[in-house]
């Protein structure tokens, strides 16, 4: 039988890890994916759905949901750092700007700390669009070590 890679299923291992390590990902948002959020998380707040009712807003017009830009680094972790196979124990999150339809948000995750005898690693979390920080945290992760 034919070795397993263990990135190729699980992404990096706890071991692969070191403080400053870095990944991002990219998108831009669209109406539609404002428009499947509503329906999938069921906040269908006026100000991401009702361009009247936004226009009067503090916004000035229909903004993104703050949690799709967030669901972003949850991106970023089970894709590409740590990567497959870890595990998100916890999130804080502080909004700072709005995201709109056609913003390209970058969500970028940096090892902040790492507690081997645990296998947790504490990530510095931000979201961008373009020079703007519209979002930023800390995400702790559990990732998996090699056997």
């Amino acid at each position: 039988m034919a070795e397993t890679n263990f990135e190729e299923f699980y992404g990096h291992s706890f071991e692969d890890l070191t403080v400053g390590m870095s990944a991002a990902y990219g998108h831009t948002v669209t109406e539609a994916d404002i428009l499947l959020f509503a329906g999938v998380s069921g906040d269908t707040n006026p100000v991401h759905l009702n361009e009247e009712l936004a226009a009067a807003s503090m916004f000035g017009g229909r903004i993104a949901h703050g949690m799709l830009s967030a669901s972003f680094i949850s991106t970023v972790f089970g894709t590409r750092l740590p990567g497959p196979g870890c595990i998100y124990l916890s999130q804080t999150l502080k909004f700072k700007a709005p995201v709109r339809i056609g913003d390209t948000v970058v969500a970028r995750v940096t090892v902040k700390s790492l507690t081997p005898e645990k296998r947790k690693a504490l990530f510095d979390t931000v979201c961008t669009v373009g020079e703007t920080v519209v979002l930023t945290g800390e995400a702790e992760i559990m990732v998996p070590k090699r056997d």
